[in-house]
């Protein structure tokens, strides 16, 4: 299994019956594939859709794409509908979570993740919104860059997505959340020990009371 699908199928254990969630591009979208048979959750996305399916290429609607681009398919019951009906859904407080990639996360629970200084990129599309929007929210990410160095810093370096409003990081090796203004390490990936997270974080942290290993979505294992 690599890092990717490990964060996907722990994500996945984070929804309840009925929740509505935004899956962002990238990693994110793979969190569909793992959620639980006994946990029914309702995909949305701010391109305008209610219902839409975990990624299946082979029997993709060839009309629709997701927020990312990526064809896709709608559940029966699904609905469709405009950009500014979908942004009042997100802004109005209906979206249980969101999951999204980080560049980085700070222990002050401010998340980058838009922007890179000097490249091209394509803007920030619906985050900031959904992270000020969601009741919850959750950034899927590997632990450290491609250069080895940690994206889960004290202070962010790169232009802010949003301050304050991340609720849980989830990566290869470790699971954080935040309490009383302070991130706490709750969980290690398995095989992973307390010196490596260590290692391989920038930001202080608190170790929770009942740190343990992180328990992983079962789906088509």
């Amino acid at each position: 299994m690599n890092a990717k699908e490990l964060i996907a199928r722990r994500i996945a254990m984070e929804f309840n019956n009925g929740d509505v969630v935004n899956l962002g591009i990238g990693l994110p979208t793979q969190v569909a594939n793992y959620v639980p048979e006994d946990v029914h959750i309702t995909l949305q996305s701010e391109n305008g859709f209610l219902g839409l399916t975990a990624l299946d290429p082979d029997n993709a609607n060839p009309n629709m794409v997701n927020a990312g681009g990526q064809l896709c398919g709608i559940a029966a019951g699904g609905s469709t509908f405009d950009s500014a009906f979908s942004f009042a859904l997100i802004r109005g407080g209906h979206v249980a979570a969101c999951v999204l990639g980080g560049l980085e996360v700070d222990q002050e629970a401010n998340l980058a993740n838009w922007m890179v200084p000097g490249k091209m990129v394509p803007g920030m599309g619906g985050a900031m919104d959904l992270v000020t929007g969601a009741r919850k929210v959750i950034i899927g990410m590997e632990h450290c860059t491609k250069n080895g160095d940690s994206k889960i810093l004290k202070k962010c370096t790169l232009p802010l997505t949003a301050q304050n409003k991340v609720n849980l990081i989830v990566t290869e090796l470790a699971v954080f959340g935040f309490a009383d203004r302070k991130m706490v390490l709750r969980e290690h990936a398995p095989g992973v020990d307390l010196d490596t997270i260590k290692a391989k974080t920038v930001a202080d942290f608190v170790v929770a009371d009942d740190f343990k290993e992180m328990v992983i979505s079962q789906r088509d294992l």
